[in-house]
């Protein structure tokens, strides 16, 4: 479904059925085909925060990002990797990037308590300029400073 055509409405554990893939999931894990990613695992973005919830995307870009900050935020300089997934159950917009911080849900991300399987590997993806990834990287330590790396998980 291209950007024309794509129903935009809200998606809820109840209503999600409308939105197809490829879903993608960029993280520093190193995953086989046929692995699952599930909850429970510590959150890259908040020290010590196990997350309830599996996060993923329908843009690539996204997935990107995912790939890059998880290797950034623990000091590595490794590249990530940015999986193609499939979820095994129900999923939601994800509220930390929908209408709490921006309106409908412009990164087609979202997220599920069921595990997503990894069915495959993007492995060209391009990686952003160092001084993008580093003004990024300077956004989230403000707002980490500032009080408001809110996670809503």
């Amino acid at each position: 479904m291209d950007d024309e055509t794509r129903d935009e409405s809200p998606v809820s554990f109840e209503r999600y059925d409308h939105v197809t893939g490829p879903f993608f999931h960029g993280t520093r894990a190193v995953l086989e085909v046929g692995d699952e990613l599930v909850a429970g695992h510590v959150s890259h973005f908040q020290e010590g925060r196990v997350l309830r919830h599996v996060y993923f995307t329908s843009v690539l870009e996204t997935a990107v990002w995912g790939a890059e900050l998880a290797t950034a935020l623990v000091g590595s300089d490794e590249r990530g990797h940015v999986y193609v997934v499939e979820p095994a159950g129900p999923f939601e917009d994800d509220p930390n990037v929908t209408d709490k911080k921006f309106p409908g849900n412009p990164t087609r991300s979202y997220r599920t308590v069921e595990p997503l399987r990894v069915v495959g590997e993007v492995d060209d993806w391009q990686g952003h300029p160092p001084e993008v990834l580093q003004g990024m990287l300077d956004n989230l330590a403000v707002l980490r400073a500032e009080g408001r790396d809110v996670i809503f998980d």
